[in-house]
């Protein structure tokens, strides 16, 4: 079948971005700290009296580099729950921690859609991460930004004001100057940014919807987002228009068109999921035994629009479906016309 279609970091807007831990100031090139311990820590846990002692480090820290075994006692491997006797010679070796080499320039491919002085939007491949968080440190696109345009560091979060998946593809505006990145965050805010993707779903939906259901932390499942009541569940709303549909395996399938009012984490895959049509690929939302049919989500962020951010005039792009994408559409009897 086919169819045709045609401010700071702490006031950016819902869940497109998520604050990290705080960041200790240990680094690579950090002397080594020698205690001589006193009798006022005898009986104590060894990782407690260092938490005491050396307090610009967290007791978490200090824990991992005794586990690490880069903090001795009396010359020997120490462990965090031993009990010290109040007259050892501790020494320690700070380490730089994972995440403090992550805002480093990294010379990362991604394609380029506009770019002048202010912004530049970016056509995000599936599997490119875009902000350094535990298990992805290094290699995102943040890196990457960076490497392209080193003045970029003195915006917030290298410009990143709004994010996808790691396995979602499409475009993404970053900010290249503090005013841009402001104002991008206004936006954002005021629900003004039009953005559309395009999902791959299993089942036949309605021709168009909308769901408005908040979204917050899976009950049981910390890694999952789910549509819930609870208090801390942040507003939501997606919009979907069906434009073909398709058989994959066997099973139908639809191609949605889905424009989002807001900008949960996973907020297309959630919303999806909870009216019965889960994505194409979907490991962590769809069904086990349907998540082999394609590596990733189905899902593409294919229009971006909003107000430049100097010339204040309106800006809109559009991103060609990725080939792994177009090929499932093949497989599944669709034809896209962009």
């Amino acid at each position: 079948m086919a169819t045709q279609m045609p401010i700071s970091a702490k006031t950016l807007p819902d869940d497109d971005i998520e604050d990290n831990d705080e960041i200790e100031a240990a680094s690579l090139d950090a002397a080594p700290i020698e205690l001589k311990l006193t009798p006022d820590a005898c009986g104590e846990r060894l990782d407690k009296v260092l938490s005491n002692l050396v307090s610009q480090y967290s007791r978490s820290r200090l824990q991992q580099w005794i586990e690490a075994g880069f903090v001795t006692v009396d010359g020997h491997a120490a462990r965090a729950k031993m009990t010290v006797l109040g007259d050892e010679t501790v020494l320690i070796r700070p380490q730089a921690a994972p995440e403090e080499q992550a805002f480093k320039p990294e010379p990362i491919i991604f394609p380029i859609v506009y770019e002048d002085t202010s912004i530049l939007v970016v056509d995000k491949p599936a599997g490119l991460v875009v902000h350094p968080a535990a298990g992805n440190w290094s290699g995102t696109l943040l890196n990457g930004l960076l490497h392209h345009f080193p003045l970029i560091a003195g915006v917030p979060r290298a410009g990143i004001v709004h994010r996808l998946d790691k396995d979602t593809s499409g475009l993404m505006v970053v900010a290249k100057t503090l005013e841009a990145h402001t104002d991008l965050v206004r936006q954002l805010q005021a629900r003004t940014v039009k953005r559309e993707y395009l999902a791959l779903v299993w089942g036949t939906p309605l021709m168009n919807g909308k769901v408005d259901a908040a979204i917050g932390r899976h009950s049981r499942d910390r890694v999952k987002m789910a549509v819930s009541e609870n208090m801390t569940a942040k507003p939501a709303v997606t919009h979907f228009h069906r434009l073909a549909t398709g058989l994959l395996d066997g099973r139908p399938v639809s191609l949605m068109r889905c424009q989002l009012e807001t900008g949960r984490t996973h907020q297309i895959r959630v919303h999806m999921q909870s009216i019965g049509f889960a994505l194409v690929g979907d490991s962590l939302y769809g069904k086990a035994h349907l998540a082999s049919a394609f590596a990733r989500q189905a899902l593409h962020a294919f229009r971006l629009g909003l107000i430049h951010p100097e010339s204040r005039k309106d800006c809109e792009w559009s991103a060609s479906l990725p080939d792994d994408f177009a090929g499932l559409l093949a497989r599944a009897g669709i034809e896209l016309y962009q």
